[in-house]
């Protein structure tokens, strides 16, 4: 079947949400989620359907959908069944070549690409190289969830302050503020997100995430998660990721999904410890140097 690339704003942000909540399946490897794009939707001004670049089969339905993380950088996903498809991995990476597709520019760029799919070999064969290492990780949640050890709270209204506060403590340099939330919110992807603050002994709010869930039976995604620079190595990690598995439970989850740079070894470390388990590292692709229009 011919594949051919969406004009840039031709998918639409609903459209892309269906298709990556129908291609979160048990059994196949981590790719891009729902949540990433509504994680994406806190800068505003419609940002994250402005990023989308997606393939479509002459049928008229999605085979790939990718998202502009940077300038230079597309994660993608693609319709699992066509991992292996050679024809359409060789018309995307024509079309991730040439600027003029308007996908990446020319020059160093990267690309991610769930494991197993044909495309990296292909990029690979083409002159780019092994990039950056991921390491992702799932929990099942056929199970119930042991109890986190924190207080945890859905945030919203009036503690949204609390939320965006230790965000911003936990990783240096964001911008995630009130009014960000809010957008985010009020995104479409947020109908199933769910954001988390974990509070101590004290009352004092030590760790926060957010929560996707790609509907019931299918993997839900923790994205981000945190924890306050001043309650670092006392456990909090292990609780929130702990509560995030809970939460997506009630959501009707079947798994519990994360991927984090493999080089962070303490973030792999806390989820293990939550009961995460680390699967096939992923790579990205790097394309070196200058290519030609």
């Amino acid at each position: 079947m011919a594949t051919t690339l969406d004009t840039p704003g031709t998918t639409t942000l609903d459209q892309a949400l269906r298709a990556l909540r129908a291609w979160q399946r048990e059994g196949t490897t981590l790719q891009l989620h729902p949540g990433d794009l509504g994680w994406k939707e806190r800068a505003g001004n419609g940002t994250a359907a402005a990023v989308l670049r997606s393939w479509r089969h002459d049928d008229g339905t999605l085979a790939a959908v990718g998202m502009l993380d940077a300038p230079d950088l597309l994660r993608l996903a693609l319709d699992p069944r066509i991992l292996t498809d050679e024809t359409l991995a060789q018309q995307i990476l024509t079309d991730l070549d040439d600027p003029d597709r308007g996908i990446l520019p020319a020059g160093t760029a990267s690309l991610e690409t769930p494991n197993g799919a044909v495309l990296h070999d292909l990029a690979l064969a083409d002159g780019w190289a092994a990039g950056e290492s991921w390491t992702p990780l799932r929990r099942d949640l056929a199970a119930p969830v042991e109890d986190a050890g924190l207080r945890v709270e859905v945030a919203g209204g009036a503690d949204v302050s609390v939320r965006t506060a230790v965000h911003r403590a936990s990783f240096p340099g964001s911008t995630f503020t009130d009014e960000a939330w809010r957008v985010m919110a009020a995104g479409p992807a947020y109908a199933d997100g769910r954001c988390l603050v974990g509070f101590d002994g004290d009352g004092t709010a030590v760790a926060a995430a957010t929560v996707w869930s790609a509907g019931p039976g299918r993997p839900g995604l923790l994205e981000p998660v945190g924890v306050h620079h001043e309650h670092r190595r006392r456990g909090c990690g292990r609780a929130i990721s702990l509560a995030c598995a809970q939460v997506l439970r009630e959501l009707g989850s079947s798994s519990a999904i994360v991927c984090t740079p493999t080089a962070n070894v303490p973030a792999v470390e806390t989820y293990r410890s939550a009961g995460f388990v680390a699967e096939e590292q992923r790579l990205d692709a790097t394309r070196p140097g200058s290519v030609a229009p």
